[in-house]
């Protein structure tokens, strides 16, 4: 087997290996809480060991390791690899809190402190980039039912959020008691090692062949890139917010602008699906509309406190997928794009309108260039050059002092509508946890899981310690946007109201013009037939007299011409 019949890591793989540093861990994850079955004895553990090892024939993520070329010439390749599941698989105990704050013990807080600490450790290299911390120690459920919490960590390298729901929906089951599984048998011969010719001359190889690729495909990119500016410069209002504006604009800078520290605060929020879609029908939206819409009401409201929200917008980095449906791929393709907030902007609907606006302008742009957007490139001295200069760039805390691009990142991954088993298991929550780098402190992605929408809130500790008040103000926020479709519902009822008084009167008239209509036609009628009673009767009597005079008239003319004579 030569390395060119081997899965290269693409541009964009490798890139989130080569960001890695201590302040900038480059793993995915999420925070998911189990109800364990009645009658379940042992330890969850084992059960989740056992199961894992009998899903891994349809996890290759988790059964490949990042393989270094020599001399770090180029980017890795990924080798098989045969995952030790009890250093993959890890129990770790919820520790108790003694603060005297409220709200401080509950399961949750104590599970969202716990989830910043182990966000920190970096995943080994030397083996495949996941791991599983089964917690236990939580309170039982309403029912006295046993719940036990998993924390999950994936390299950013090996799955984006679409490729994790797909490694998702190959562990996880429909019901606690899965059909019998048995996997498959691949014919791809197993390469757990690469001698050092074979890895020197395959990524020759690629690198020509990444090379002529890109040659081929400049005079298309141009074109499409020269397009695309032109229309991102035509929204430069929605971006920055100001009328007329010579270029795209940069974000305002806030305290989320900064270098990162190694630590992190974690917090999450829970909505409900069904009605977040509801009122997104109501109000012309899309769900992504809402999720950055509560983020915007969130944001705007946790800044207004202190007075630090900036005059104008804040701007989001927003991913977006390049993957084609149906692709489950464990890999990267994704690519991120900028969308304004609209945080400037007061009143509710209008700040939606605002934001309708920029994801529809975005949309548009993106169209133009999401088929030139590469996900892969060239990369010889990449492995040199990128660790050095994100290295630099921390060290010499760049990102406090160039303009920011955005404020925050958020992201929205559609998940599975229905409830889902793990080990015989059944999943309560799944809150997302993501990456935050320097520059861009806060990261907010959203999950949908069983009608419920789960937020994670990731930030560095020191730059928004306070991350769960603001998980708590998108809670508000959800309370904002339904008080914006009440008051839809009572413009519309008005409305309708005016539109029923309309109606009525409009019908009240006609049937006003018509009794009156009849009432003049019926005493027109009653008053001509006497007259014409009279009339006939007159007439008759007209007649009658001149027959009657005609008639004596000749009876008297015989007697007349006698007397004469």
């Amino acid at each position: 087997l030569s390395i060119g019949d081997m899965k290269r890591l693409s541009g964009l793989d490798a890139t989130f290996l080569f960001l890695e540093t201590p302040e900038m861990p480059m793993h995915v994850g999420a925070l998911h809480v189990f109800e364990l079955p009645a009658g379940s004895r042992g330890r969850f553990v084992n059960a989740l060991r056992k199961h894992m090892a009998e899903r891994l024939p349809l996890a290759p993520a988790l059964r490949r390791r990042a393989l270094q070329m020599p001399l770090n010439m180029t980017n890795p390749v990924w080798i098989d690899a045969k995952p030790d599941l009890k250093r993959h698989i890890v129990e770790v105990k919820l520790p108790k809190l003694t603060g005297r704050a409220r709200g401080e013990g509950d399961d949750m807080t104590r599970l969202e402190t716990l989830v910043g600490e182990l966000h920190t450790q970096r995943l080994d290299r030397n083996l495949p980039l996941w791991k599983f911390h089964v917690i236990e120690g939580l309170s039982p459920g309403d029912d006295g039912a046993k719940r036990v919490a998993l924390y999950t960590q994936l390299h950013h390298a090996a799955v984006d959020g679409q490729a994790a729901v797909a490694l998702a929906n190959a562990i996880l089951d429909l019901s606690p008691q899965p059909p019998p599984f048995e996997a498959r048998r691949s014919g791809r011969v197993k390469q757990f090692e690469v001698g050092l010719v074979e890895r020197v001359s395959g990524a020759i190889g690629s690198e020509v062949r990444q090379i002529t690729q890109l040659i081929r495909a400049l005079p298309g990119a141009v074109g499409s890139l020269s397009s695309a500016a032109t229309q991102m410069a035509s929204r430069s209002q929605l971006v920055t917010g100001k009328k007329s504006t010579g270029s795209l604009g940069l974000a305002p800078r806030t305290r989320l602008n900064a270098s990162v520290t190694a630590a992190r605060a974690f917090a999450t929020a829970t909505l409900p699906l069904h009605e977040l879609k509801a009122l997104g029908r109501l109000q012309g939206a899309t769900l992504n509309d809402l999720v950055l819409l509560l983020c915007s009401t969130a944001l705007r409201r946790h800044f207004g406190r202190d007075g630090s929200l900036p005059r104008q917008s804040l701007i989001a980095a927003v991913p977006v997928t390049l993957r084609d449906e149906g692709d489950t791929r464990s890999d990267n393709q994704a690519s991120m794009t900028l969308v304004s907030l609209g945080t400037h902007i007061a009143d509710p609907m209008r700040r939606l309108a605002h934001i309708k606006a920029a994801t529809k302008s975005m949309k548009a742009t993106l169209a133009g260039v999401k088929n030139i957007l590469p996900t892969d490139f060239p990369s010889i001295g990449v492995p040199w050059l990128m660790p050095a200069a994100v290295a630099l760039y921390g060290r010499a805390k760049a990102a406090d002092r160039l303009p920011p691009l955005a404020n925050v990142v958020i992201s929205n991954v559609p998940g599975p509508p229905m409830a889902l088993y793990l080990a015989g298991a059944k999943m309560l929550t799944n809150f997302p946890c993501s990456i935050v780098v320097h520059g861009v402190a806060l990261n907010i992605t959203v999950q949908s899981y069983n009608q419920s929408l789960d937020f994670g809130l990731m930030a560095d500790a020191a730059a928004m310690p306070e991350v769960r008040e603001l998980a708590a103000a998108l809670r508000v926020a959800f309370d904002d946007v339904r008080a914006m479709s009440v008051d839809v519902h009572e413009d519309d009822a008005l409305a309708s109201a005016r539109d029923v008084a309309r109606g009525a009167a409009r019908n009240a008239s006609r049937v006003l013009r018509r009794a009156a209509g009849a009432a003049i036609e019926g005493a027109t009628e009653a008053l001509a037939k006497p007259a014409g009673r009279l009339a006939q009767r007159a007439l008759k009597e007209v007649v009658s007299g001149t027959l009657g005079g005609r008639s004596r008239d000749k009876a008297a003319s015989p007697r007349a011409t006698r007397k004469r004579k």
